[in-house]
């Protein structure tokens, strides 16, 4: 079935209009699903001014759909992707301000980590809005918020979200797998995981410092034995050793 937002038949007065050339000043026109025209005036190749792709920013189908997407959009397709999964996060977590401060807070520190060790922005990011995604049901299931059950039951609800987002399969597959182990690092792990994982240390140890302060020696010995990047160390450092 065709999109109903590339279907002319669903066109409104207004999703055909004319654009002047920035160069010089020619009339072209565009339909809005439109990524650029050709101009016949200076042959410049003219980007759609009004171009609102909606959906195919993140649907898995859109270069099927859309044929050929200009480079602006591709380029966005990832941080629009995060964005929608962050408003996701904070719809099912409702007013409960404590876990959407705490997954923002992990997303906050995530991007700092992976902007300096290697990694993948997105997957990180995704990861770090949705790694406690399993807590409300492990409260309702459980009557426990333990590591084990947010790792047990928090994949399928991520799962979900990013399916209901039209994210593609390699994506959900890692982020789903990073969120089931996201408390139980293993020997060997990828970039993407150990940039949430120390992302998610430093967000606890700051928070429970604020209830009982760690002396330095053992935050020190923390960050010796516990985290999995570099930067990650400096950042708790930098954070809650006493200056």
């Amino acid at each position: 079935m065709k999109c109903p937002g590339q279907d002319t038949r669903y066109w409104k007065s207004g999703d055909i209009y004319e654009e002047k050339c920035p160069s010089c000043g020619q009339l072209l026109e565009f339909f809005k699903d439109d990524s650029s025209r050709k101009c016949k005036g200076c042959g410049r190749r003219v980007l759609n001014p009004k171009i609102d792709f909606g959906c195919a920013a993140y649907c898995e189908h859109a270069d099927q759909c859309l044929q050929e997407l200009p480079p602006e959009i591709l380029a966005e397709r990832s941080n629009l992707l995060k964005d929608r999964v962050a408003l996701e996060m904070k719809k099912y977590f409702s007013n409960d301000f404590k876990r959407i401060s705490h997954a923002c807070n992990v997303a906050r520190y995530a991007e700092q980590i992976v902007k300096r060790e290697k990694g993948d922005m997105s997957v990180v990011l995704i990861s770090a809005y949705l790694h406690d995604i399993g807590i409300k049901e492990a409260e309702r299931k459980y009557q426990s918020n333990a590591a084990k059950y947010q790792e047990e039951l928090g994949p399928d609800i991520a799962r979900g979200i990013l399916e209901g987002l039209g994210a593609e399969q390699k994506l959900i597959y890692e982020v789903c797998d990073i969120i089931g182990h996201h408390h139980s690092p293993g020997p060997e792990e990828t970039d993407n995981f150990k940039a949430l994982y120390d992302a998610d240390l430093i967000v606890n140890l700051e928070e429970n410092s604020k209830e009982k302060p760690l002396v330095d020696e053992k935050i020190k010995s923390i960050v010796e034995k516990s985290f999995l990047t570099e930067y990650g160390r400096k950042v708790v450092q930098d954070v809650l050793l006493s200056k």
